[in-house]
């Protein structure tokens, strides 16, 4: 799949599962209840040492219906292990050159966690596809998207953290390129997963 192809897919979705499980099985049932919502796109987190493996695991399962990208990546060495385990797109809590230099060399998406406007600029110069509002977005919430794209239109940003089913259509009305998600869609039976999946793309598909 082609770089902007993911990227296109990432924010048609509206709605990115933040995976972090002990065991594959776990991870196959969450995402197997993503699906059934209609979130097709899951990144798990490398805060857990079995990341690589559930991301092979979960593109060996369910190819291209799932888009499986790794989180928390802090440097280009993780970064080269998740794309050789399947990962389609990077994402991390910090912005780093190393890793934006690779994911740019074998065309993978970036979106690197900023806080500031100088460190979004300074990501998007070296590449990044977008940028993850963290930890941001859990202290000012949908109006950061106003403040942070007045200079820079055309800024894609990635919501993580404080969404919930409340304001989500806060966040999609802003215009955000899609939100990242926790407990909701982790949490629980993959009944209870789906149907807060449900829920979520309903909300992303009628505020936009």
């Amino acid at each position: 799949m082609y770089k902007a192809d993911i990227i296109n897919r990432i924010e048609d979705t509206g709605v990115m599962a933040i995976v972090r499980v002990d065991t594959i099985d776990r991870g196959l049932e969450i995402a197997e209840g993503c699906l059934e919502g209609g979130v097709d796109v899951l990144e798990i987190s490398y805060t857990n040492n079995n990341a690589g493996e559930v991301i092979k695991a979960l593109k060996e399962k369910f190819g291209n219906r799932l888009l499986v990208g790794a989180g928390t990546v802090l440097d280009s060495e993780t970064a080269r292990l998740a794309i050789l385990n399947g990962a389609e797109f990077i994402i991390a809590p910090t912005f780093s050159k190393e890793v934006a230099k690779l994911t740019n060399r074998y065309q993978i998406p970036y979106g690197p966690g900023c806080s500031t406007y100088t460190e979004m600029i300074t990501a998007l110069e070296y590449g990044a596809s977008f940028i993850k509002a963290f930890p941001i977005s859990n202290f000012y919430g949908p109006k950061l998207v106003e403040i942070f794209t007045t200079p820079v239109p055309n800024l894609p940003i990635l919501a993580s953290g404080g969404i919930t089913l409340d304001n989500l259509s806060e966040w999609i009305k802003a215009g955000v390129m899609s939100v990242g998600v926790g407990g909701l869609l982790t949490k629980g039976t993959k009944e209870k997963i789906a149907a807060n999946a449900k829920k979520m793309r309903e909300i992303v598909v009628a505020n936009r």
